[in-house]
């Protein structure tokens, strides 16, 4: 059993989780704005799918990059030498987030629907929620979008539609990140492609406990100036 949420009540401690799903937590009628914020910070986040009620997560173990450890290989760093391409930040959130949306092969649905792009998207007005872009030729062909609190990045979604255009997001992303003093990226769920950029699995205790120090910690300066830094440029 999990706990059912009402407007105003506080979220269960995290470790009353399930076992199996993992880190099913909670569920409630709504998604809101300032819920989602308080989640982040407590380490749970929303997913679930249109039409279902609001579910809330927060496995163990917990998959996390540092910035510092993205895994940037050989190919990709031909790939940000060759150029032809820009990396920028917050020109296209909505964009972003409609294309993450798209079911991926294999899927016959999407977990970002309306209600998610909605509190996203004001999200993004009130300058938590943020994307980061790869354009060619003036084109959006990949991406990234998620919230930014304190020192923490909160991943939710990538997309490419273009070979390694998601792995540019993300390799300008951790540069950006890493030079404002961020500690941390959550990427939530553990998978073989997170792992080959650079990500791992960690305890929830020990995540948890690391975003509460890094919430209130400001970063130093905007990491979201367009058009972002290289990986390959010293600090």
């Amino acid at each position: 059993m999990i706990d059912w949420l009402e407007e105003g009540e506080n979220f269960p401690t995290v470790t009353g989780a399930l076992k199996q799903p993992n880190g099913l937590l909670a569920a409630s009628r709504v998604l809101r704005p300032e819920r989602v914020l308080e989640a982040y910070k407590r380490g749970i986040f929303p997913w679930f799918n249109p039409g279902e009620p609001v579910l809330w997560w927060s496995p163990d173990p917990r998959m996390v990059l540092r910035p510092t450890e993205f895994k940037l290989s050989r190919s990709l760093r031909q790939r940000i030498r060759r150029g032809g391409f820009d990396v920028r930040a917050n020109v296209a959130f909505d964009e972003v987030m409609q294309h993450c949306a798209v079911p991926r092969s294999g899927q016959y649905g999407t977990w970002i629907g309306a209600s998610m792009r909605e509190v996203y998207g004001r999200l993004h007005t009130e300058g938590y929620a943020h994307s980061i872009e790869t354009w060619m030729g003036g084109e959006l062909v990949g991406g990234l979008y998620g919230l930014a609190i304190g020192r923490v990045f909160y991943g939710e979604s990538m997309f490419s539609r273009r070979s390694d255009a998601s792995k540019l997001a993300l390799a300008y992303l951790c540069k950006a990140l890493d030079d404002c003093g961020y500690a941390l990226i959550d990427c939530q769920m553990e998978t073989p492609h997170l792992a080959s950029l650079g990500a791992r699995p960690v305890p929830r205790a020990e995540f948890v406990s690391a975003v509460q120090d890094l919430v209130s910690c400001p970063p130093d300066g905007n990491a979201f100036f367009s058009p972002l830094k290289s990986p390959l440029e010293t600090s």
